[in-house]
């Protein structure tokens, strides 16, 4: 698989970890990156709690030295985006995205996500005042908020000067029980001259390159299918490079539970999120026989400690 370059960054694959809450913290990017993705976000953070300094949103900051991370943001204030563009928390970042696509009720009941979908010349001023960052702009966003006006907000978006454009193919309104309309992602990436990366039911290598090839996208973005299976990264490089499925290694999945788990107590000590790590750390049990009953037993640990030990007998 080619190398990309979005702006001035350039990323060794075409496979993006998406950006998602309670999932895409430090760790979990780390053991995402290491297994094959090409590009990895934080969640998505909303931009009064970055200029607040909120104990948690700057938790869900922390960058490794080095690392190629977009910082993706939210929020519903012109004034607030030009108070985080003089704010310079955005510095050790790689790029800034700015999500138009979340449809929780918590978001968008604060006019933000995927609400901003509704009025796409606000979403062009919020790009125009995030490029004087210097960094690369890159915009997430779904078909629509209630209706589909995926066209007329792309071109927007790239009249606005974004580097990058994701697509995840719903509306704000569909479940996951909606299947992802790929046939929009094809109708953006004509309409606009700009890299639009693809996002919806990719779960395996054919997912992804099915995708690539029908919709002609630039990159992929993997977001339910890689939640406690980061080696998805891996299979999908390797489907590309031979055309073949590789299989689910579950001993692969929980050694890398296990990395997670100590990576969460490295980066977090005693403020680890135990809550965010049994939602990640549920999904790494599947594959094997009893691996409901492991789940609820799961479920039941207090600690990162306890966890470990818990893996350890798995594997």
């Amino acid at each position: 698989m080619k190398s990309l370059k979005i702006g001035n960054v350039r990323l060794k694959n075409r496979l993006f970890l998406s950006p998602m809450v309670d999932v895409t913290d430090l760790p979990y990017r780390i053991i995402c990156r290491k297994a094959g993705a090409g590009m990895a976000y934080t969640e998505m953070l909303y931009i009064d709690a970055i200029l607040h300094d909120n104990p948690r949103t700057v938790g869900l900051m922390k960058v490794n030295r080095g690392e190629k991370v977009g910082l993706q943001i939210t929020g519903n204030s012109e004034e607030e985006f030009d108070k985080f563009v003089a704010s310079k928390k955005w510095k050790k970042f790689a790029l800034i995205d700015l999500n138009c696509g979340c449809p929780s009720m918590r978001i968008t009941g604060n006019q933000a996500g995927s609400y901003l979908l509704q009025n796409p010349d606000k979403i062009a001023r919020m790009i125009g005042i995030l490029k004087k960052t210097g960094k690369p702009i890159s915009v997430k966003i779904r078909l629509g908020f209630k209706e589909n006006n995926v066209l007329e907000v792309a071109k927007i978006i790239e009249k606005a000067g974004a580097s990058a454009l994701t697509v995840h193919a719903r509306l704000a309104t569909h479940g996951r029980d909606v299947p992802a309309d790929w046939k929009w992602i094809k109708k953006v990436k004509e309409s606009v001259n700009m890299i639009v990366i693809g996002n919806g039911d990719v779960f395996t290598g054919k997912d992804a390159e099915r995708m690539m090839k029908e919709t002609n996208c630039d990159a992929v973005m993997v977001a339910r299918g890689a939640i406690g299976d980061p080696y998805v990264f891996e299979r999908i490089l390797y489907y590309f490079k031979t055309g073949k499925e590789k299989e689910f290694d579950i001993k692969k999945n929980l050694k890398a539970f296990y990395e997670y788990l100590t990576l969460e107590k490295k980066h977090y000590g005693n403020k680890v999120d135990i809550g965010r790590v049994k939602y990640a750390g549920g999904k790494f049990l599947r594959g094997f026989q009893g691996a409901a009953e492991k789940r609820a037993e799961f479920m039941m640990l207090r600690d990162v400690e306890e966890m470990k030990r818990f893996v350890q007998k798995q594997l």
